[in-house]
């Protein structure tokens, strides 16, 4: 992977070359971040000494430009919460429309927008997940302590555990998903045969790709299969359900485990990867790393694809990096547990504030818009992205807790704020990361990476959406992503920042890009998880067609200018400290 360079002194840091799919550079634990970089959540490569040695320029946070910014923002930013609660309102014409789409609240008599079925099917069994983690720790530290009589006192791994966590996942598998549960154990079972009989062979990776993608597609096609449709015979197994019987639901993500595993067997039985030096290891350093052939053991695979904490919705690890956090426990500071939790309280909240006085998720599912102006249109719009945002990071951060509570640190999910991204290429190094992660390892490199990165970004984004939806919808978000990374591209190319990053005009022509990407971005993901084809259609209508809808956009332009010279200078501002997030 290329490093870092360094960087000319008044170009903004993160305007360099990285590609979307690159890992972080650094192998260096960070230091605590201070000031504003503390808004950011923490990750442990983070850290580069090469980019705190390079010269930076003085802070400009107390400049006149900087001031003239605060005020745009102190003007827009309630602006933009107004409206949306302003369409919210009982009194607004639209109401009607969405009106028994609307739950009960708890909030100041407020009712609640529950119209995205993800956020409400998390809500609701939140106290379920909350006992089910607080079981998993407890009986955890108790097995723990009744077995430490047994251990070795020169044995410092968790493989005491190895007991407990096979049947506490065998049990949690067997109650979400009742006689369901043996189908998992089957696909399992097999892709297990498949790595363990081809090994070495090139045949391994192909037939796993493509075993977990005929899987993937049946049980998608046929909603997991009942046993009456396999035979009738076995139709009294349909009979117990568990309490989440739409298991292949979320077997996506026990997908990438699978592969996960397989390729790093495979890689393992090849010997390429990095040499284990027997010291401490970062986590970009882990999963390059491969195991003595005996630790892919069968009962070891079970406990990392079906590891509890993680088995649901992730984040997602590699088997490499799982293993090494059983046989050398990382250390995990209880301070940094608590602020993690204080972390996920925090967002759990906002979203809860955000659902209790904007129903923008109703009035998008109602298309309850009509006589919209173009502004008010693109508050909707807006705040459903920042809705999806805030409904994926609240249960990966949940999950991520449990797993840190539980002792394995895996990668953090979501990185940045929505709304702090102005480069396509870094938003999805911080959007869905551990995910990111996989992809690099498993396909951007295999595939060539960077030596052929717009085939690759095309072929990976199209597997992203067909892993996410087999729809349409999807796969069209998908290549407007791929397509929307060209021009980035095609700029860092011709305006680099190592020609013209020293030149007083750079970063202003940066940010003017910058705004570009952002409406790029907008419009990709809203037509993939938001509004759709027909929706972005309605809404480009109302913007062009009127001299009101093109005044909104030129002033929106404006105040994004203004929004991303404060994104560059909060990344200058990690920067001064050694912080190289890449995103």
């Amino acid at each position: 992977m290329p490093e870092d360079t360094v960087l000319p002194v008044t170009m903004p840091t993160d305007l360099r070359s990285p590609a979307a799919f690159e890992v972080d550079s650094s192998e260096l634990p960070p230091p605590k971040p201070a000031g504003l970089t503390r808004l950011t959540v923490e990750i442990p490569s983070s850290y580069n000494p090469q980019v705190k040695a390079a010269p930076h320029p003085p802070p400009r946070w107390r400049t006149p430009e900087f001031i003239a910014y605060y005020v745009v923002f102190c003007l827009v930013v309630p602006l933009m919460v107004w409206i949306p609660c302003q369409l919210s309102s009982p009194s607004h014409p639209n109401y009607p429309f969405y009106e028994r789409w609307l739950a009960p609240g708890w909030i100041f008599g407020r009712k609640v927008d529950m119209s995205d079925v993800q956020y409400r099917s998390f809500r609701k069994g939140l106290s379920s997940l909350i006992w089910l983690a607080s079981s998993f720790v407890v009986l955890k530290n108790i097995y723990g302590f009744c077995a430490r009589p047994y251990r070795s006192l020169t044995d410092p791994t968790k493989l005491y555990q190895v007991p407990f966590l096979i049947t506490f996942s065998t049990v949690m598998l067997f109650a979400l998903h009742g006689t369901s549960a043996l189908k998992v154990f089957f696909i399992l079972s097999v892709n297990y045969a498949i790595a363990k009989t081809t090994r070495a062979s090139r045949a391994n990776p192909m037939i796993t790709w493509v075993f977990n993608a005929i899987v993937l597609f049946a049980i998608e096609r046929h909603s997991g299969f009942r046993y009456a449709s396999i035979h009738p015979s076995l139709a009294s197994l349909d009979v117990w359900e568990g309490v989440y019987p739409r298991w292949y639901i979320s077997f996506n993500i026990s997908m990438l485990r699978l592969v996960s595993f397989n390729m790093d067997y495979y890689w393992a039985c090849k010997g390429v990867g990095l040499p284990d030096t027997g010291g401490v290891m970062s986590d970009k350093q882990r999963p390059r790393v491969s195991h003595s052939l005996d630790s892919y053991s069968f009962r070891m695979y079970i406990i990392y694809v079906l590891y509890p904490p993680l088995y649901i919705a992730g984040p997602i690890m590699t088997f490499n990096d799982f293993m090494w956090q059983m046989l050398r426990p990382i250390s995990i500071s209880f301070r940094s547990t608590m602020g993690y939790l204080a972390r996920f309280v925090l967002c759990i909240l906002t979203l809860e504030f955000i659902l209790h006085f904007m129903y923008v998720v109703a009035i998008k599912d109602r298309k309850a818009w009509v006589g919209f102006s173009a502004a008010e249109l693109c508050m909707v719009g807006f705040w459903n992205l920042i809705v999806v945002w805030l409904k994926l990071l609240v249960p990966w951060r949940f999950f991520r807790l449990w797993a840190l509570l539980g002792g394995i640190d895996p990668p953090e999910n979501m990185v940045r704020c929505m709304a702090n991204n102005y480069s396509t290429l870094g938003f999805w190094r911080a959007w869905h990361r551990s995910y990111n992660l996989w992809i690099t390892r498993y396909i951007y490199i295999p595939l060539g990476g960077t030596r052929n990165r717009i085939v690759t970004t095309v072929l990976v984004f199209t597997f992203v959406a067909l892993w996410h939806d087999l729809s349409f919808r999807l796969l069209a978000w998908g290549w407007l992503v791929s397509l929307f990374i060209l021009p980035e591209l095609a700029a860092r190319f011709l305006v680099s920042a190592s020609k013209y990053g020293d030149r007083p005009w750079y970063r202003h022509v940066g940010a003017m890009g910058a705004v570009f990407n952002v409406l790029m971005m907008m419009t990709a993901n809203l037509i993939g998880f938001v509004i759709g084809t027909d929706g972005m259609k309605y809404m480009l209508h109302q913007i062009f067609d009127s001299w009101e809808g093109i005044r909104f956009l030129l002033l929106s332009c404006a105040c994004l200018f203004v929004g991303v010279q404060i994104m560059f200078e909060y990344r200058e501002e990690e920067a001064r400290q050694g912080i190289s997030r890449r995103c």
